[in-house]
């Protein structure tokens, strides 16, 4: 996800990542008849990613006649290009970088399934700071990933003129000293570690501002074309395994956390109730049928925004990032 994922904390486990990581996309040798293809993660392994996870660890993916091999991301990974060249056949990220990777840089890319029904990400606040809308943020600094599409459309929906910028350090570090700072992060992860700290803390989320990416997962629109028995496959379980990561994730959090030793019990926990809470993976209907799902919509609605920011440099039709064919 290109998260800030609180990327510290993460780097002295860097080494041991790099030994295990390996190993995670190819656990077993496939067996006769089952398809190989890969999956690019935007992230160590984490509780996002514990559909995939599920489907590998239970079977369902292989039910399928596939043998999904799972590799880890990271801070310096981008999915695109290795699934625009087949170097791997599947990628994550949000339907906004997806329109933009079409419309800007031709990027023949396309989205298949929705790993997330909401967008996660927001801005962390000190639960006492007398900010609480986003109108509220100008004149205040803020800690932000430089370039990002979601502030800049945040900047200017709510006239913040006055608002300072500052780059986001990928830690609350920060947060924990300053009782004033405010920073980007993620429901899942950034209030975890500043509670944990001792330090309560908030958020204003995006998708209350009005901008609501869907996370997601993507093949190339050649792959799709050429396989859309596997891209089908691959879907269906995936879905499959998402519902039954929400049902109960204890096993495939043990398997997570042996994958990346950084994370623990209390903060996987932490992730996982948030995404269930919050509906991040469901949408609005936690018994799940929207899992997985696509509104066409929803991505006219945010190929819309982008064209207003001016972040998409041309017109487009936004119906050639994204298919439902898959989520029939």
């Amino acid at each position: 996800m290109r998260h800030s994922r609180v990327a510290k904390l993460i780097a002295p486990a860097a080494i041991l990542l790099a030994a295990l990581f390996p190993l995670a996309g190819c656990r077993t040798a496939p067996a006769n008849g089952l398809t190989t293809v890969k999956l690019q993660t935007d992230w160590y392994p984490q509780p996002e990613h514990g559909g995939f996870y599920t489907a590998q660890l239970k079977g369902y993916y292989k039910a399928e006649g596939l043998d999904v091999q799972i590799v880890p991301g990271g801070p310096y990974v981008t999915g695109e290009g290795l699934v625009a060249s087949n170097t791997v056949q599947f990628g994550m990220n949000s339907s906004d970088h997806i329109l933009e990777a079409v419309a800007n840089s031709g990027i023949p890319i396309l989205a298949v399934g929705a790993t997330m029904q909401h967008d996660p990400q927001g801005i962390l606040l000190h639960t006492a700071s007398p900010i609480h809308t986003w109108a509220d943020l100008d004149s205040h600094t803020i800690a932000v990933k430089p370039g990002s599409t979601w502030w800049e459309f945040i900047r200017r929906k709510f006239h913040l003129d006055h608002v300072h910028e500052i780059p986001a350090t990928y830690s609350v570090a920060n947060f924990l000293q300053d009782p004033n700072y405010i920073q980007q992060g993620f429901v899942t992860s950034e209030p975890f570690f500043a509670q944990k700290a001792g330090v309560p803390a908030r958020m204003l989320l995006n998708r209350d501002a009005g901008y609501d990416p869907y996370r997601v997962f993507y093949t190339s629109q050649a792959y799709a074309t050429a396989h859309p028995d596997i891209v089908a496959k691959f879907v269906r379980a995936s879905i499959r395994g998402w519902n039954d990561y929400l049902a109960d994730p204890t096993a495939t959090n043990a398997l997570l956390q042996k994958l990346n030793p950084a994370l623990n019990p209390d903060w996987m926990n932490y992730s996982y109730q948030a995404l269930k809470s919050g509906n991040y993976i469901t949408g609005d209907d936690p018994t799940g049928p929207q899992t997985g799902q696509f509104s066409p919509a929803r991505w006219t609605t945010m190929y819309q925004q982008l064209l207003d920011l001016k972040v998409i440099q041309k017109s487009m039709d936004p119906t050639t990032a994204y298919t439902t064919e898959f989520l029939k």
